[in-house]
């Protein structure tokens, strides 16, 4: 990591240099000419390597807790931030996420917003110096740059329903184009299929911090699912498209084909500190090196534990009852006892350090009973209300560890789990929910994929069918809190439905996050969305 910081370092300087030669030059020489060959020198140079690691690291905004992320869960049924007494109201801004009731000033609506095209500019911007480039992998590095591009405006789409989108070397003085819906998606489908050839082959997990071959596979699956939402978002049931199904099908046939994914014999070994090297699903990671890149994913568990907890957290994010309340005892997705990794935490009393802490809690080095901040025992509950103000506020809410916790530095930031984006576990998922839409291979093998999975992570296998409401039961079994639970819903037709503490329908306009009022002031081509 230190020689990437010198690279930067220097390109920086490469570049500053080339501007003041530009306006010494300029005193006998045409300034365009000077321009142009500055700009030349620059592309040639400039290393594509440290430009695409940047963009990588990019893709950390999905770690923090309040950012894309935050959008995608807590908007749903499986993630809420009470107010705790003085902790967690910041002026309501994670209740009007849960119940629907957000705006165009939200924060996080705009912080989102903007981080996100942010991230669409550097992979953009890389794409700037590739055809002067004399980097011997530079056609490598413009997939992988447009693959970061396109899993950005993906995401930017799904939440705000239109995407700005420059193509390299723009005037950056002009607004953007907006693409939107139906036409937006199209584009992106297009994209992925046209970088694929350009993209690394895949090795299984060994690869999955990068963009590969199968990454893009995955990706194309979700965006294939999720098209059939964006010809009308507000007209349900939406129709997906024979072809498109059976696209899926066939993707998801490659993946299970190769033979280079398996189902982890522990679903947590997927999320584990040391996960780059033990999961044996893992797809697309964002890396997270101890000491050098990453410190994020520490998050997980911070927005979730109680401050008198090892490690102590922010005691704010929980989930519903019912959500729990989804899953056998015998299912493995609920959580597990799991290696601490560290000797001073031999958790003695074998309690649940993964999934779902639910009643009293525990040290793991003596197995004592932990308490609250008044005293009182440290005793999650099933109960759990938008804003707490009663002697139990600190327990309320059953927490969720969907990261085994790093506890070998003494640096939190230096935690090791890499953040998961693409499982295999999704991929057998996604495949049978596009054989229930119509998809080659119909609801019979949609079945065998589910029991497929479901007997792995030790849940009573399905008997006789599988309907849409089961599947995603099923999706959220498997990927609660890993950010698809919106998505899911919408494609599904649920999330506006009524739910514990959103007692009533939602007005269609939240099936799009608002475009952020600062957002409009500055690009005409956007327009805010209906409702707002």
């Amino acid at each position: 990591m230190k020689n990437s910081i010198k690279k930067v370092s220097l390109l920086g300087l490469t570049v500053a240099m080339a501007a003041s030669s530009c306006t010494k030059l300029n005193e006998g020489l045409n300034a365009t000419t000077t321009q142009a060959n500055a700009e030349v020198f620059l592309a040639a140079t400039a290393d594509l390597n440290v430009l695409i690691q940047s963009a990588y690291d990019g893709l950390q905004t999905f770690q923090n807790q309040d950012g894309p992320t935050s959008l995608f869960e807590n908007s749903t049924d499986e993630s809420l931030v009470p107010t705790r007494g003085g902790d967690w109201d910041d002026n309501g801004v994670w209740r009007v996420i849960h119940s629907h009731q957000w705006n165009a000033d939200h924060a996080q609506v705009a912080s989102s917003f903007n981080g996100l095209l942010q991230l669409v500019f550097n992979a953009t911007n890389i794409l700037t110096f590739i055809p002067r480039s004399t980097a011997p992998n530079k056609l490598q590095i413009e997939a992988e740059a447009k693959f970061i591009r396109a899993f950005a405006m993906f995401t930017v789409l799904d939440l705000y329903g239109q995407v700005p989108f420059r193509q390299p070397g723009e005037n950056l003085l002009n607004p953007p184009t907006v693409l939107k819906g139906t036409e937006a998606i199209n584009f992106l489908i297009s994209e992925v299929k046209s970088i694929r050839a350009n993209l690394p082959n895949s090795s299984g997990p060994s690869t999955a911090g990068r963009a590969t071959k199968d990454a893009a596979d995955v990706m194309l699956m979700k965006m294939l699912l999720q098209k059939a939402t964006y010809a009308n978002r507000s007209q349900l049931p939406y129709s997906f498209a024979a072809a498109d199904m059976n696209e899926v099908v066939t993707l998801a046939d490659g993946i299970i084909n190769s033979g280079r994914y398996t189902l982890s014999a522990n679903v947590w070994d997927n999320y584990a500190p040391n996960n780059s090297s033990i999961s044996t699903e893992n797809i697309l990671v964002g890396l997270n090196i101890g000491g050098s890149r990453g410190g994020g994913v520490r998050s997980a568990w911070y927005k979730t534990n109680h401050y008198n907890m090892n490690k102590s957290g922010w005691n704010g994010f929980a989930t519903l009852a019912e959500v729990y309340d989804r899953f056998e005892a015998t299912d493995t997705r609920r959580g597990v006892v799991y290696p601490t990794g560290v000797s001073s935490l031999p958790n003695p009393g074998n309690r649940i350090n993964t999934g779902f802490l639910i009643g009293q809690q525990y040290d793991l080095s003596n197995d004592a009973a932990l308490k609250d901040r008044k005293g009182a025992p440290l005793s999650f509950t099933r109960a759990v209300a938008s804003v707490e103000s009663g002697n139990n506020l600190e327990n309320t809410g059953i927490r969720v560890y969907r990261y085994p916790i790093d506890y070998a530095p003494a640096n939190d930031n230096n935690a090791d789990n890499d953040y998961v984006f693409y499982r295999y576990a999704d991929v057998l998922l996604l495949k049978a929910e596009a054989q229930l839409r119509g998809g080659t291979g119909g609801a019979a093998q949609a079945l065998a994929g589910v029991n497929t999975l479901r007997t792995r992570r030790g849940a009573t296998a399905l008997v006789g069918s599988v309907s849409l409401a089961q599947m995603l039961d099923e999706r959220q079994r498997e990927f609660y809190w890993d950010g698809w639970r919106r998505m899911d819903q919408i494609r599904f037709g649920t999330f506006l439905a009524s739910r514990t503490l959103k007692p009533t329908v939602s007005d269609a306009k939240y099936l799009y996050y608002p475009i952020p009022t600062g957002a409009l002031a500055v690009n005409p081509n956007l327009t805010q969305n209906p409702g707002y």
